[in-house]
């Protein structure tokens, strides 16, 4: 698909009464979601085993955790692989209602065949744990015999909040010890990111992290296969805005923006991993990039992805 017919498409579909649910309906016929089961399968492999695999590094095990996601999306899959994986509750907002009772259920089935690689990183190296996932999982079983997707969420402990303000939970203070977003920061304005950090301080207990994975490159290009994934910094601020929407934003940010932003904060950072594709840096003289990204170096520019956890000290 040509970026530009998506980019009007969603223009349109923004500014429109039920733009949200035709968009909905859209990524279930044209979009990802038409692949469900191989959808399920990225988000636990690409996607959570990385977020889990980070907090492993720093030594912190997933076991009896409250934890808080920013951005559900139409099924939690990294809510429950974190309940498999021995976490006692997750608080997950979203700022619009997307989330799905059929696909949530059908989701918690296709888990099933990943139990054995959460065990393996629930963060506990006894024998026990492939039993005690799956003792988790089947705990959910009343509720998926039943259809039940309100019963299935309540028995993984799992909050839904949508409407929800991730930058004003009202969580209590100190109440949680991870929080974690994947490929939705780069969607939220700067000054929103902002608050959210300081939001995270606010609610993370000392010592609680807070995990990030951002999708910094340009979305567009994957549905245009022929579009570069940095070609977005060619625009200027006026020029972007007509091609930006409320149903794909995407703020433009670099990794260094999000790090000074969980900085100021009062945030440290004990984990950051970003690395430049040399490809786009061969191909970087190539483009003018617009003046407002002219301060940044070339690792930042040619760099679609930043991971990182920041800490409440």
């Amino acid at each position: 698909m040509n970026w530009k017919v998506k980019g009007v498409v969603q223009k349109v579909l923004s500014a429109v009464p039920g733009g949200i649910w035709l968009n909905d309906q859209m990524q279930r016929t044209v979009g990802e979601l038409r692949h469900f089961d191989a959808t399920v399968d990225s988000k636990v492999i690409d996607d959570w085993m990385v977020l889990a695999a980070h907090t492993r590094a720093l030594n912190r095990p997933l076991r009896n955790l409250a934890v808080m996601e920013i951005g559900t999306g139409w099924f939690p899959t990294l809510p429950m692989c974190y309940y498999l994986a021995g976490a006692r509750e997750c608080q997950t907002f979203d700022l619009n209602r997307h989330l799905n009772a059929g696909e949530t259920l059908r989701m918690a089935r296709r888990l099933q065949k990943h139990l054995p690689a959460i065990a393996q990183l629930s963060g506990d190296a006894s024998r026990e744990a492939l039993a005690d996932v799956e003792a988790r999982y089947a705990a959910l079983a009343p509720a998926l015999a039943a259809n039940d997707a309100a019963d299935l969420l309540r028995r993984a402990g799992i909050i839904y909040h949508a409407p929800g303000d991730a930058a004003a939970t009202g969580l209590p203070d100190s109440s949680l010890d991870m929080v974690f977003s994947n490929s939705v920061l780069e969607h939220v304005p700067g000054p929103v990111i902002q608050a959210m950090f300081h939001e995270q301080r606010r609610v993370l207990k000392p010592g609680g992290l807070a995990v990030h994975s951002v999708n910094c490159g340009d979305h567009y290009a994957y549905f245009d296969r022929a579009r570069n994934p940095v070609e977005y910094l060619t625009y200027s601020e006026n020029e972007w805005s007509f091609w930006n929407n409320d149903l794909l934003y995407q703020n433009r940010l670099r990794p260094s923006d999000f790090l000074n932003m969980a900085r100021a904060a009062g945030l440290a950072l004990p984990l950051i991993e970003f690395r430049p594709k040399p490809a786009l840096l061969e191909k970087l003289p190539s483009l003018k990039i617009d003046p407002r990204f002219a301060a940044y170096p070339p690792a930042e520019l040619c760099c679609t992805s930043i991971d990182f956890v920041a800490r409440r000290e």
